[in-house]
């Protein structure tokens, strides 16, 4: 009897099921109610919702059966983790499925990085989809180690569990109908494409979302929201270790309802979900905050897999696969059991790491003098960072000069920032300052910089960026905290210099050594190294670096530091 054939008999009550999840509260999410009923898996499937027998039951007495959750949109590379032990992290916590935009890899490691990550995660039970990067690089300002040309996306989405093209950031060009991103959003596996478009309103969000991208996960606000919702997107709300837009965004529930609304995480840091959870996280905290547990959970699961033509996935129901989580209570959304198609979660095999992955760190070399910034005064540009988010501020400030040259200057919470092309050692190097991170003393420094991933480093002082740059050398990438010229803590991120290749256990250990290092420094804002990340990203306003300069992401073009109020750069 075929698969189809045995669910069927088993639907009808002829043949016993494989495993019958037995006496919980089954949530229909078509409906949102609690069905007191029978699951009854076959080969992985489920069967029917009723009354079953069955060759192995589970007993769910007192529990509430939802479906898995799914992530519907984030960053393999942002949790630091080789994909083996991120699915070790998130699986007990009931994410069964997420939706990746592998970019950060594709930047670094060009196409072939994309399809050893898709390689990778295809033996885990864990299910990893993937969305094919649509803007490598993010915008004319960065520098991958290769674009991905038009060519390098067909192929992708050519691949088994490539559902589409990813978030396109570079929404300027869309909305100007550059034809470069038109050609990509006419290719013929991009009929699913993801959106990318912070602070987009009124008739450029209406262009944005005319040109066929029908999500977003970068809205701040209920406004940005709405606008969103009425344009007939997805708006897909952000939970991220820096970005947390979950509480603002909640009320538009509370006004339309859960439809078309699904969770993400986009970039988290492994001791952040260690701590605080997953998608269950987000459940939890929207529940507190008043949503209703179905729609919560609605929101968690089916709809990322609505949204993303899963339409296997996302519910209890017959014909879907049997990802089942067993909920003690609709509080703390901690599963007591997980069940990924119909089966416990089994011991994660180790990913084997091929040497060409390793390695990718070449930077010209490197000298203080190479982040000196020659003054005659006057005012400079600064980024001035926005607390919990990865927007930022275009500030003015006059900076401290020493024997001309502009210095950080810690009494008015001014530090340096650099960005060094570490590709194909170019010797680039962008230069700029940072408005508010609290910093008082030594560097840190991180391979990990959206979206081109140069090395990032912000300091007091030039020896300590450069002694923080050549240990990142030295490690093949990671993030590191230093005083003077000795090293308090480091992350080794060998892969790629995005991803570890140590346990779990020792990289949420080192992650948060760095952060406490960091805040031991001066560090005043939550996520250290995460925002670091963000400032090299040049398609998020307003004011960013990359190594080849400051970038104004309202005008969409590079821009010197000197303000223009007094003589600058001599």
């Amino acid at each position: 009897m075929d698969g189809l054939q045995r669910r069927l008999a088993v639907a009808r009550g002829d043949e016993p099921a494989d495993l019958v999840v037995r006496g919980g509260h089954v949530l229909s999410v078509f409906t949102r109610e609690w069905l007191e009923a029978d699951v009854a898996v076959a080969d992985g499937v489920i069967a029917g919702v009723g009354s079953y027998e069955g060759r192995e039951s589970l007993d769910a007495s007192g529990s509430f059966v939802v479906p898995g959750f799914i992530d519907a949109h984030m960053h393999l590379e942002s949790v630091k983790l080789m994909v083996d032990e991120f699915a070790r992290l998130v699986l007990p916590l009931g994410t069964t499925a997420v939706v990746a935009d592998p970019h950060e890899i594709a930047n670094v490691l060009g196409v072939d990085g994309v399809h050893w990550l898709l390689d990778a995660t295809s033996e885990l039970q864990l299910d990893v989809y993937f969305m094919a990067p649509s803007c490598v690089p993010a915008s004319p300002f960065e520098s991958p180690r290769r674009a991905l040309t038009p060519g390098d996306l067909e192929s992708l989405m050519r691949r088994r569990r490539v559902l589409g093209l990813a978030e396109m950031m570079n929404f300027p060009g869309v909305v100007g109908g550059s034809p470069g991103e038109l050609e990509k959003l006419a290719l013929d596996g991009a009929r699913h494409v993801d959106g990318h478009a912070p602070g987009l309103l009124g008739r450029d969000l209406q262009a944005y979302a005319a040109a066929g991208i029908y999500s977003d996960h970068e809205a701040l606000t209920v406004e940005e929201g709405r606008e969103r919702l009425r344009a007939g997107m997805w708006l897909l709300v952000r939970e991220a270790s820096m970005a947390r837009n979950l509480r603002a965004l909640l009320p538009l529930v509370g006004e339309y309802g859960p439809g078309r609304i699904a969770f993400c995480t986009d970039d988290r840091d492994p001791e952040d979900i260690a701590d605080a959870g997953h998608v269950n996280g987000m459940v939890r905290e929207a529940v507190a905050a008043g949503v209703a547990p179905e729609d919560a959970v609605v929101m968690a699961s089916h709809h990322p897999a609505l949204w993303h033509g899963l339409s296997r996935h996302g519910a209890i129901a017959p014909g879907y696969v049997a990802d089942l989580l067993l909920l003690p209570d609709l509080v703390s959304f901690q599963p007591s059991s997980v069940l990924k198609r119909g089966l416990p979660i089994e011991d994660v095999p180790r990913v084997e790491i091929p040497e060409w992955v390793r390695q990718s760190v070449r930077i010209a070399p490197l000298t203080p003098a190479d982040l000196a910034i020659p003054w005659s005064g006057g005012d400079a540009r600064a980024i001035g960072l926005v607390e919990d988010q990865v927007v930022t501020e275009s500030l003015v400030q006059e900076p401290a000069v020493e024997s001309g040259l502009a210095v950080a200057d810690a009494d008015r919470d001014l530090a340096k920032i650099a960005v060094v092309e570490r590709h194909l050692a170019t010797g680039r190097v962008g230069l700029g300052f940072v408005s508010g991170s609290g910093l008082q003393r030594g560097a840190l420094a991180s391979s990990v910089a959206h979206d081109a991933h140069n090395l990032v480093v912000v300091g007091m002082d030039d020896r300590e960026m450069t002694f923080a740059i050549e240990r990142l050398v030295e490690l093949g990438g990671g993030i590191v905290a230093v005083d003077g010229l000795r090293v308090l803590a480091e992350c080794p991120l060998p892969v790629a210099g995005l991803l570890s290749d140590a346990p779990l256990a020792d990289v949420i250990a080192q992650s948060r050594a760095c952060n406490e290092a960091a805040h031991g420094l001066g560090w005043s804002g939550a996520t250290p190294f995460l925002t670091l990340a963000f400032l090299a990203l040049s398609v998020i306003p307003h004011l960013k670096i990359t190594d080849r300069g400051l970038v104004d992401v309202d005008r969409f073009e590079l821009v010197p530091l000197t303000a223009g109020t007094g003589a600058g750069p001599s």
